[in-house]
């Protein structure tokens, strides 16, 4: 299993997942042209998707899944919620599934993990493939017993480090989104992340992603201090950048 991604932040999303039978696409941010272009440098194209996956309808995750499902003749998997929504409307063929669904493509076992995030029904996703594992988990303000227990025994994790909590509150977003960003049903903190990632047992992973790192609320630095308070060297990390994702991670 391989995984890697087009661009990881609040200015579009999109990771790939590959394994021997299948390539799936989760979320797509990005324009057709861009997604097209950002996939070219990782060498897939469009027409080599199996599938997109997306976790909820909000545009940093879905403003091109419509076009790019469209162009390519490719099924969208989403949950019930998602669709309703109306904002993916247009694409090529849609399948629903109610949040803690599992389901299969080619030889990819997926996992829908319901999330505590403002949307419809959103979800983030684990994957396994023989001994493979890898959890893609953004999008979410809080850390559940359910979240714990699923993503337990992950060799591989792309986990949200989204924002400073004293960088939030002394920036410039209005008091309304500050609230919004930093709650239960925001996004995840670094130390909400680390928490985390204490629980599982971090120093054990294969591969750790930090992602969707914002870029007026954190920076590396301020993660990077953080993440070495239960890591004991940053060796295995991978900070996924907005402007070009990152290459290919190998699951071994």
């Amino acid at each position: 299993m391989q995984f890697a991604s087009l661009g990881s932040g609040s200015k579009g999303n999109a990771t790939l997942v590959r394994t021997e039978a299948a390539l799936v696409m989760v979320d797509c941010g990005f324009s057709v042209r861009e997604a097209t272009r950002r996939m070219s440098r990782l060498g897939v194209q469009p027409d080599d998707l199996d599938a997109i996956l997306v976790t909820h309808e909000h545009s940093d995750h879905a403003s091109g899944v419509a076009g790019l499902s469209r162009r390519h003749a490719l099924p969208v998997y989403l949950t019930h919620g998602t669709h309703a929504t109306g904002r993916l409307d247009g694409a090529h063929s849609y399948s629903c599934f109610n949040s803690e669904h599992s389901f299969s493509i080619g030889d990819l076992s997926v996992r829908a993990v319901p999330v505590p995030h403002d949307a419809a029904e959103p979800c983030q996703f684990r994957f396994d493939w023989r001994q493979c594992s890898l959890g893609l988990l953004t999008d979410l303000g809080s850390i559940t017993p359910h979240i714990v227990d699923t993503y337990s025994g992950c060799r591989s994790l792309l986990l949200e480090f989204n924002h400073d909590r004293q960088m939030l509150l002394a920036g410039d977003y209005p008091a309304g989104l500050k609230r919004r960003v930093g709650g239960d049903w925001g996004h995840l903190n670094n130390d909400q992340a680390v928490s985390l990632l204490r629980q599982l047992g971090g120093s054990a992973l294969e591969h750790l992603v930090v992602a969707h790192i914002s870029e007026k609320n954190n920076c590396r630095e301020l993660a990077e201090r953080t993440l070495l308070s239960v890591l004991g060297t940053l060796d295995d990390v991978t900070f996924a950048q907005q402007g070009e994702g990152f290459d290919w991670l190998q699951l071994n």
